[in-house]
């Protein structure tokens, strides 16, 4: 993987209760007295990978990594049809990261979030942006119902063969419901095989949009059953209410922002996440600085995302 780090383990790891019955899993690698920097995951839903750790300079950084509510190594896990989801919203993983930074005695850190990740970032930094030292944020996401509405219908004028799959995939749907209302519903069902379908049909969709070329291989993640269940049972939670933001209110909220340092690295190919939200965000966010990579599309390991990235983290390690 050009441009990025080499592979480290952790230093130091846990299970953080953050209440509601909820214990986090977080993991510290790199060097334990160099700047902190806490990493958000996509999805939401994905948990976090190693991968990860390596946009940062080891010997710089001190890398924070943990696994959002129901996913990655966090329990309950969402993959468990018993496990409730409406202790799992935005506030509840805004308040999750400042318990982590207070158990981990960290005063103020970069805050580096991909996809979803980067809607989360924002969230946070506008919440304590006492708390914020800098921001990496890539292809950059705010989850509002536009993108949304444009993630779940708009795409099939590109991809209509995928999307009829997807279509199908939520069943048949009750009057006035959305597509995701519908999958969600579905997912919530006592039906098992109906939940697999669901979360299979989802997972395919997600992976078809993403991808540079359609013969890219599939993202490994997605053979995964108890994955799956837990991606696509969360990642409709939160777009079934929007993620519980009123419309454009992180654009509107990005004010707070100025004087923080933030650097946006999103490519031009990305369907999924159109570039003008990147655009529009740092518009509003006074010092921001928004790369465009030419050949790449979505995932932060296509052509030229992780040297900018990583170019973004050594820049900012002094802030």
């Amino acid at each position: 993987m050009p441009g990025l780090y080499p592979p480290l383990e952790p230093h130091a790891a846990g299970a953080l209760d953050v209440g509601d019955g909820h214990r986090m899993h977080w993991e510290a690698s790199g060097n334990p007295d160099g700047a902190p920097a806490v990493v958000l995951h996509g999805g939401p839903g994905s948990g976090c990978t190693p991968t990860a750790r390596r946009y940062f300079d080891p010997d710089r950084y001190r890398i924070v990594l943990f696994d959002q509510r129901s996913c990655g190594r966090s329990t309950p896990h969402a993959a468990d049809a018993a496990t409730e989801l409406s202790a799992n919203t935005t506030a509840h993983l805004v308040r999750d990261i400042e318990q982590l930074r207070r158990a981990l005695g960290v005063d103020r850190w970069l805050v580096f979030g991909q996809s979803w990740g980067s809607t989360l970032a924002v969230a946070y930094a506008e919440h304590h942006p006492e708390r914020v030292s800098a921001m990496v944020l890539g292809s950059v996401a705010l989850t509002r119902r536009s993108e949304i509405n444009w993630l779940t219908g708009g795409l099939r004028t590109i991809f209509p063969d995928e999307w009829a799959h997807f279509d199908a995939g939520a069943g048949t749907r009750l009057p006035g419901e959305t597509l995701v209302e519908a999958y969600s519903r579905r997912l919530e069902g006592p039906d098992a095989e109906a939940r697999e379908e669901a979360a299979r049909a989802w997972c395919r969709w997600e992976d078809a949009i993403v991808k540079l070329e359609p013969d890219q291989p599939s993202d490994p993640r997605y053979d995964d059953p108890r994955f799956r269940m837990a991606f696509a049972r969360i990642v409709t939670h939160y777009w079934r209410h929007h993620a519980w933001f009123a419309d454009d209110e992180l654009l509107h909220g990005a004010a707070r922002l100025e004087g923080t340092a933030g650097v946006l690295v999103h490519g031009r190919r990305d369907v999924g996440s159109p570039l003008s939200t990147a655009q529009a965000l740092a518009h509003v966010w006074p010092g921001a600085e928004l790369v465009v990579v030419d050949g790449a599309g979505h995932s932060a390991l296509d052509p030229g995302m992780a040297e900018h990235l990583v170019g973004a983290t050594d820049r900012l390690a002094g802030c």
